[in-house]
């Protein structure tokens, strides 16, 4: 046998994947892995079978079914009013995690210096550091998650090519603000830094709560690569197709690495969703007030159990403080979790680079009400 010297030697299986085989091994209720336990859209999910009777079977271009672009273009149009260039700006992918890890590759060269946040979601480490780039962690602490941007100015050196930022913020259910983003263009202007926002929570902001994207930031949209997901919005995670949005010299460097990572992304499925943005464009308005009522759902239930509840501004997690129940390393309380009380949850350890504890899990509220009912339950037992 030949055994090369890995290329990531800090890598092994996701937490994702362990929790959830384990969920299923145990026959858990899975709260761990992000995704739904209900369908999507009726209308999304026949379009899909529509689209393949119809013919459309074959390799789409490379930048995306030309109607799914325009459709991206007007969605960006109505909800943040940005113009898009939609033959030179956006780029259809098969999931965001490949959109993220075709911007990195494209422009970040050995002993390049990337910004993250830690907690990070743990796709943006692996593909710096295969590309020869250093990540460079600016921590963020509970119960706020906030970003000390004279930290990040510190962090600064010559060789600062990119800050990652990621907002609503997975695992953390934090949010960036508009005083975030004018910080954030501070440190940036007049520098070539680039930007990725990871934005594939975008509609998934609660309390009547803007979304600071990066599109509605002209300068910042100057230097930024900006991922989306139609798997988080459409309630279609397993469907992998995501878009980036970015000027047109970022995607021209995007393009190369992608297509010979992918070349495209899966044509019925994106003529499916183009499909339903035209007949449903303001869908995704319905989404904080839907996942709203799951945050409180799981709030309310767990009101007076022994978990303390930090405050999720966005996306469909929510962090609990646990140490009211164990003095437990977070890796192992989950574990316990899963034996003791049949529910399956996230450590939020995995996502710092150093592994830091803070006594608090993950737990996903994209679930039908009854399965978070019964996670309640179970959950309040303890």
């Amino acid at each position: 046998m030949i055994y090369p010297e890995t290329k990531l030697p800090s890598v092994g299986e996701t937490i994702f994947s362990t929790m959830s085989a384990l969920a299923a091994e145990k026959q858990a209720i899975n709260l761990s892995q992000g995704f739904p336990d209900y369908a999507g859209p009726q209308s999304l999910l026949e379009g899909v079978g529509r689209a393949i009777v119809s013919g459309n079977n074959q390799y789409a271009p490379l930048p995306g079914v030309p109607k799914l672009l325009q459709q991206i273009q007007s969605k960006v149009k109505a909800y943040y009013g940005r113009e898009l260039d939609v033959a030179n700006e956006v780029t259809v992918t098969p999931g965001a995690t490949e959109a993220i890890y075709s911007a990195i590759t494209s422009v970040i060269r050995p002993g390049e210096e990337v910004i993250l946040f830690d907690p990070a979601y743990d796709c943006y480490q692996p593909a710096i550091e295969i590309n020869g780039g250093v990540p460079v962690y600016i921590t963020l602490l509970p119960p706020t998650f906030s970003v000390d941007w004279n930290a990040v100015a510190s962090a600064i050196t010559p060789k600062t090519r990119m800050i990652i930022i990621n907002t609503p913020h997975n695992p953390t259910g934090s949010t960036l603000t508009h005083a975030d983003m004018e910080a954030l263009a501070t440190i940036v202007r007049d520098t070539n830094i680039l930007i990725i926002s990871d934005e594939v929570y975008e509609h998934l902001v609660f309390d009547d709560q803007p979304h600071q994207s990066v599109n509605l930031h002209p300068e910042l949209t100057k230097r930024a690569f900006i991922v989306s997901s139609f798997g988080k919005t459409y309630h279609v995670t397993g469907w992998r197709t995501g878009y980036c949005i970015a000027p047109e010299p970022l995607t021209k460097e995007l393009r190369k690495v992608h297509q010979y990572v992918t070349f495209t992304s899966h044509t019925p499925i994106q003529c499916a969703i183009a499909d339903f943005m035209e007949e449903q464009p303001d869908y995704p308005r319905t989404l904080p007030q839907f996942f709203t009522q799951k945050r409180d759902r799981l709030a309310k239930g767990l009101a007076n159990s022994r978990f303390k509840l930090l405050d999720s501004k966005g996306t469909y997690f929510q962090l609990v403080d646990y140490t009211a129940i164990s003095d437990l390393p977070d890796d192992q309380f989950v574990l316990k979790l899963l034996d003791d009380a049949g529910v399956a949850a996230i450590p939020l350890s995995p996502f710092y680079s150093n592994g830091q504890q803070t006594g608090c899990i993950r737990l996903c509220f994209a679930k039908a009400d009854d399965t978070l009912d019964k996670a309640i339950e179970r959950l309040c037992q303890i």
